[in-house]
């Protein structure tokens, strides 16, 4: 069985910041959407027409995206993605996003913000699966 990472564990966190991950930090996020939002554990929130996760998945950039500025990020980049041309052929992601952030404790305080935290139910209907990975910047390897 497969199994799909939409959310951090616990584990996640507590591994996240035994890195100690110091000043700017990009996370790289590759996400793979459903082909309708599943809105499903949300129909209060859901709109009135079908869309499709590519389009749930921009509500929430729209919605989140003050917040995560607030904090002192930004998107980097986003861009559509497709098959590996080194790697896996059994894996496909539909998008690219960097998202820059100052620091670790900026990303945690975006990432806690309530009303932020509001719009991942657009992200939960968007996403079929996704891989977070956190990056520090560096001049050098």
């Amino acid at each position: 069985m497969k199994v799909n990472y939409l959310f951090p564990t616990q584990q996640n966190g507590i591994s996240l910041f035994k890195r100690q991950l110091q000043g700017e930090v990009v996370m790289l996020n590759l996400l793979h959407f459903r082909e309708i939002a599943d809105y499903s554990a949300f129909p209060e929130q859901a709109p009135l027409t079908a869309i499709s996760g590519k389009e749930a998945f921009q509500l929430y950039i729209d919605h989140t995206l003050p917040f995560l500025q607030a904090t002192g990020g930004d998107i980097l980049f986003l861009a559509n993605a497709g098959e590996f041309f080194i790697g896996p052929l059994d894996e496909y992601w539909d998008a690219v996003m960097l998202v820059k952030q100052k620091s670790i404790e900026s990303f945690m305080s975006f990432a806690e913000n309530q009303e932020c935290m509001k719009g991942n139910l657009h992200r939960t209907a968007a996403l079929l699966d996704s891989r977070l990975l956190p990056m520090q910047l560096t001049a050098k390897l």
